[in-house]
Protein backbone atom coordinates (compact mmCIF):
# COMPACT_ATOMS: atom_id res chain seq x y z
CA UNK A 1 0.00 0.00 0.00
CA UNK A 2 1.18 3.11 -0.82
CA UNK A 3 -0.01 6.61 0.47
CA UNK A 4 -1.30 9.25 -2.41
CA UNK A 5 -2.35 12.83 -1.50
CA UNK A 6 -3.77 15.19 -4.38
CA UNK A 7 -6.44 17.71 -4.55
CA UNK A 8 -10.02 16.47 -6.20
CA UNK A 9 -12.69 19.37 -6.60
CA UNK A 10 -10.64 21.98 -4.70
CA UNK A 11 -10.08 19.96 -1.27
CA UNK A 12 -7.01 18.21 -0.33
CA UNK A 13 -7.48 14.01 -0.31
CA UNK A 14 -5.22 11.58 1.07
CA UNK A 15 -5.51 7.49 0.15
CA UNK A 16 -3.40 4.45 1.21
CA UNK A 17 -4.14 2.06 -1.49
CA UNK A 18 -1.77 0.72 -3.98
CA UNK A 19 0.08 2.75 -6.94
CA UNK A 20 -1.47 0.53 -10.03
CA UNK A 21 -5.21 1.44 -8.67
CA UNK A 22 -6.20 3.16 -11.25
CA UNK A 23 -7.11 6.57 -10.51
CA UNK A 24 -11.36 6.24 -11.76
CA UNK A 25 -11.80 3.73 -9.03
CA UNK A 26 -9.51 5.60 -6.54
CA UNK A 27 -12.43 8.70 -6.93
CA UNK A 28 -15.44 6.35 -7.47
CA UNK A 29 -14.87 3.87 -5.19
CA UNK A 30 -12.73 4.78 -2.57
CA UNK A 31 -13.34 8.67 -2.43
CA UNK A 32 -17.22 8.30 -2.90
CA UNK A 33 -17.72 10.82 -6.08
CA UNK A 34 -19.84 9.49 -8.46
CA UNK A 35 -19.81 11.70 -11.77
CA UNK A 36 -16.92 10.73 -13.26
CA UNK A 37 -18.33 6.94 -15.08
CA UNK A 38 -17.08 3.52 -15.78
CA UNK A 39 -17.47 2.76 -19.65
CA UNK A 40 -14.62 0.92 -21.10
CA UNK A 41 -11.49 1.01 -18.68
CA UNK A 42 -9.03 1.78 -21.41
CA UNK A 43 -9.39 5.47 -22.68
CA UNK A 44 -11.77 5.12 -25.44
CA UNK A 45 -15.08 5.70 -24.62
CA UNK A 46 -14.40 9.10 -22.36
CA UNK A 47 -17.32 8.76 -19.89
CA UNK A 48 -15.14 9.69 -17.34
CA UNK A 49 -13.57 12.36 -18.70
CA UNK A 50 -12.26 14.81 -15.58
CA UNK A 51 -10.12 17.53 -15.66
CA UNK A 52 -6.51 16.83 -14.28
CA UNK A 53 -4.66 20.02 -14.24
CA UNK A 54 -6.99 22.14 -16.36
CA UNK A 55 -6.68 19.90 -18.94
CA UNK A 56 -9.21 16.83 -20.11
CA UNK A 57 -7.76 13.42 -18.83
CA UNK A 58 -9.53 9.55 -18.50
CA UNK A 59 -8.99 8.78 -14.76
CA UNK A 60 -9.62 5.20 -15.87
CA UNK A 61 -6.40 5.28 -17.82
CA UNK A 62 -4.14 6.59 -15.09
CA UNK A 63 -2.78 4.86 -11.83
CA UNK A 64 -3.20 6.87 -8.77
CA UNK A 65 0.56 5.99 -8.41
CA UNK A 66 1.20 8.65 -11.09
CA UNK A 67 -1.19 11.56 -9.43
CA UNK A 68 1.23 14.12 -7.24
CA UNK A 69 0.78 15.78 -4.30
CA UNK A 70 0.30 19.20 -6.18
CA UNK A 71 -1.33 17.79 -8.73
CA UNK A 72 -5.26 19.44 -8.66
CA UNK A 73 -8.31 16.84 -10.39
CA UNK A 74 -11.69 18.18 -10.83
CA UNK A 75 -14.75 16.05 -11.52
CA UNK A 76 -18.18 17.26 -12.52
CA UNK A 77 -19.57 17.76 -9.22
CA UNK A 78 -16.40 20.36 -8.58
CA UNK A 79 -16.83 22.04 -12.55
CA UNK A 80 -19.25 24.75 -10.74
CA UNK A 81 -16.95 26.02 -8.22
CA UNK A 82 -14.61 26.30 -10.45
CA UNK A 83 -17.02 29.15 -12.43
CA UNK A 84 -17.99 30.91 -9.15
CA UNK A 85 -21.72 30.04 -10.12
CA UNK A 86 -24.30 27.64 -8.50
CA UNK A 87 -23.88 25.73 -12.26
CA UNK A 88 -20.91 26.18 -14.75
CA UNK A 89 -22.09 27.48 -18.01
CA UNK A 90 -21.48 24.70 -19.41
CA UNK A 91 -23.48 22.98 -17.63
CA UNK A 92 -26.94 25.15 -17.88
CA UNK A 93 -25.95 25.40 -21.70
CA UNK A 94 -26.63 21.53 -21.34
CA UNK A 95 -30.25 22.21 -19.24
CA UNK A 96 -31.22 25.04 -21.73
CA UNK A 97 -30.40 22.79 -24.91
CA UNK A 98 -32.09 19.76 -23.27
CA UNK A 99 -28.62 17.56 -24.04
CA UNK A 100 -29.15 14.40 -22.00
CA UNK A 101 -31.04 11.14 -22.68
CA UNK A 102 -30.14 8.68 -20.55
CA UNK A 103 -27.22 11.15 -19.49
CA UNK A 104 -24.69 8.40 -18.54
CA UNK A 105 -22.24 10.08 -20.44
CA UNK A 106 -22.94 13.60 -19.91
CA UNK A 107 -20.67 14.62 -17.15
CA UNK A 108 -17.84 13.14 -18.91
CA UNK A 109 -18.97 15.16 -21.98
CA UNK A 110 -19.57 18.25 -20.47
CA UNK A 111 -16.05 18.30 -19.31
CA UNK A 112 -14.39 17.47 -22.21
CA UNK A 113 -16.61 20.27 -23.45
CA UNK A 114 -15.01 22.40 -21.17
CA UNK A 115 -11.46 21.43 -21.60
CA UNK A 116 -12.05 22.11 -25.11
CA UNK A 117 -13.44 25.05 -24.95
CA UNK A 118 -10.48 26.16 -22.63
CA UNK A 119 -7.83 25.22 -25.48
CA UNK A 120 -9.75 27.04 -28.02
CA UNK A 121 -9.26 30.50 -25.90
CA UNK A 122 -5.89 29.68 -25.14
CA UNK A 123 -4.64 29.01 -29.04
CA UNK A 124 -7.02 32.11 -30.16
CA UNK A 125 -9.18 29.58 -31.56
CA UNK A 126 -12.98 29.42 -32.58
CA UNK A 127 -15.36 26.85 -30.91
CA UNK A 128 -16.59 25.65 -34.29
CA UNK A 129 -17.70 22.68 -34.96
CA UNK A 130 -13.95 21.68 -36.79
CA UNK A 131 -13.13 22.17 -32.67
CA UNK A 132 -16.02 20.62 -31.58
CA UNK A 133 -15.43 17.50 -33.27
CA UNK A 134 -11.74 16.98 -31.98
CA UNK A 135 -14.09 15.89 -28.56
CA UNK A 136 -13.55 11.93 -28.78
CA UNK A 137 -16.16 11.17 -26.69
CA UNK A 138 -19.14 8.48 -27.12
CA UNK A 139 -22.86 9.30 -26.61
CA UNK A 140 -24.41 5.89 -27.17
CA UNK A 141 -28.25 7.95 -27.64
CA UNK A 142 -26.56 9.89 -30.43
CA UNK A 143 -27.28 13.44 -28.94
CA UNK A 144 -24.90 14.82 -31.22
CA UNK A 145 -26.23 17.70 -32.53
CA UNK A 146 -27.58 19.07 -29.08
CA UNK A 147 -24.25 18.81 -27.58
CA UNK A 148 -22.59 20.53 -30.32
CA UNK A 149 -25.52 23.43 -29.41
CA UNK A 150 -24.58 23.16 -26.19
CA UNK A 151 -20.99 23.35 -26.56
CA UNK A 152 -21.26 26.64 -28.95
CA UNK A 153 -23.45 28.48 -26.09
CA UNK A 154 -21.58 27.10 -23.52
CA UNK A 155 -18.55 28.48 -25.15
CA UNK A 156 -20.26 31.92 -25.59
CA UNK A 157 -20.68 32.18 -21.48
CA UNK A 158 -17.66 31.11 -20.34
Amino acid sequence: MGQHTFTLNGQQVSVDIEDDVRLLWVIRDVLGVTGPKYGCGINVCKACTSHYNGKAFNPCSVPVGDVRPEDEITTIEGLAATSGQDLHPMQQAWIDHDVAQCGYCQPGQIMAAVAKVNQCNAEGRDVDDAAIEEIRNICRCGTYNRIREAIKAGADDM
